[in-house]
């Protein structure tokens, strides 16, 4: 495990001269544009302040505020502290929130980035599963593009990703999570409709309603017309899945998604609306967990590895 930075004697020092009551009250002056009435929300005397400023000032160097009549300016030195203090005092209160919880019996917590095909078909009941067996492990989970999953986990802003892991993943490891088939979603009165199993190409003189450009669904799309020598009529962008169907059910269009997710979500719109199989290969595909390396993940994460990878073992043994 390399070392951690040694700071130079200068910004050791600097560190040890900022006062986090000075910063949280400098916040409070410049959002409240007076030192009186930050006094008054604060409950401290305005004189206290109005020293802690000067204080301030002078440790830092610099002018932070132009007093005058009606209250305070920021300097523009000013408006660099604000920015970097609420930064820093924002990054305190999360410290903060999570150490308590640990306080309060939270022994574990395991940052989880996913894309949207995991979220929307697996992971509700696998992360409840889990959650049940694991009660004293908090599990955070956002949503984001594979391409963006890939990048929190190489840049440690997540612990763990699960995505469709695109070109371009380094040295990350991954693991085997579930398979998911894409399908082609048309109103139930469409030509497509009727016919079976197609080839993706079939559906490309029609007008698709698709996600962001860079989703990996939209990215298959675009290779596989490109492949055939044409392009995709995409009319209308959409964030999620669930927009899509309302799209597709007034008219607007086709589109790929997920067959499962499909299926979860069919309840809304009835019978209006039906799945084509592709025939395509690139229809299949794998979710994978993503991490720098599993081995060195801490024990909440390595848990929730082990029970995530439960499912891809069983599909395995089907197999």
């Amino acid at each position: 495990m390399p070392a951690s930075p040694v700071l130079p004697p200068s910004e050791r020092n600097f560190a040890r001269r900022i006062d986090l009551t000075s910063l949280q009250l400098f916040v409070a002056v410049c959002e409240l544009g007076s030192i009186g009435r930050a006094a008054e929300r604060e409950f401290i005397a305005a004189s206290a302040i109005s020293k802690r400023l000067s204080d301030l000032e002078a440790t830092l160097g610099i002018t932070l505020l132009y007093r005058h009549a009606r209250g305070v300016d920021l300097t523009p030195a000013g408006e660099s502290l604000l920015h970097h203090a609420r930064s820093m005092l924002y990054s305190l209160e999360k410290m903060q929130g999570e150490l308590s919880e640990y306080a309060e019996g939270v022994r574990g917590h395991v940052r989880v980035h996913a894309n949207i095909s995991a979220i929307v078909q697996f992971l509700p009941e696998d992360l409840g599963a889990f959650v049940q067996a694991h009660d004293a492990i908090k599990i955070d989970l956002e949503e984001h593009l594979s391409s963006e999953v890939v990048r929190a986990v190489q840049e440690g802003a997540a612990d763990l990703g699960i995505c469709h892991v695109p070109d371009g993943a380094g040295d990350l490891q991954t693991q085997p999570y579930r398979q998911d088939r894409l399908a082609l979603i048309v109103p139930a009165g469409h030509p497509l409709a009727a016919g079976g199993a197609i080839d993706f190409v079939d559906a490309l003189d029609f007008d698709h309603v698709g996600l962001h450009t860079n989703s990996s669904i939209y990215v298959a799309m675009h290779q596989a017309a490109l492949d055939a020598g044409r392009s995709v009529r995409l009319r209308i962008h959409v964030t999620g899945l669930d927009a899509m169907c309302r799209m597709i059910d007034n008219g607007l269009g086709i589109g790929v998604m997920p067959q499962r997710a499909f299926e979860l979500m069919r309840g809304g719109i009835g019978r209006r609306l039906v799945s084509v199989a592709l025939n395509d290969a690139w229809a299949l595909r794998e979710i994978r967990l993503v991490a720098r390396d599993f081995s060195t993940l801490p024990v909440a994460a390595r848990t929730l590895v082990q029970h995530l990878q439960a499912p891809a073992a069983t599909e395995a043994l089907a197999a």
